[in-house]
């Protein structure tokens, strides 16, 4: 067994943790994205797993240029 006890979020924190609907969330769960954990009715994210994911989404640095064309143009051109 592990030492460290396992934190649970129900949907509507994890959601509220990541700053997104309910809705976001479970298409990520059911997308596979995120792991979730049903028990009867209830559905659980483990929060070290949200932590987990969290630190996934970071964006690199230089890889948003398609989101600004008309500006990394510009930059081109001076």
């Amino acid at each position: 067994m592990n030492s460290a006890e396992i934190r649970w979020l129900s949907t509507a924190e994890a959601a509220k943790r990541l700053g997104i609907t309910p809705r976001t969330l479970y298409r990520f769960i059911d997308e596979g994205q995120l792991a979730a954990y049903r028990f009867g009715r209830v559905i659980r994210l483990k929060e070290d797993e949200v932590d987990v994911f969290i630190d996934k989404c970071r964006i690199a640095p230089g890889t948003l240029e398609h989101l600004y064309p008309e500006a990394v143009t510009d930059a081109k051109k001076s």
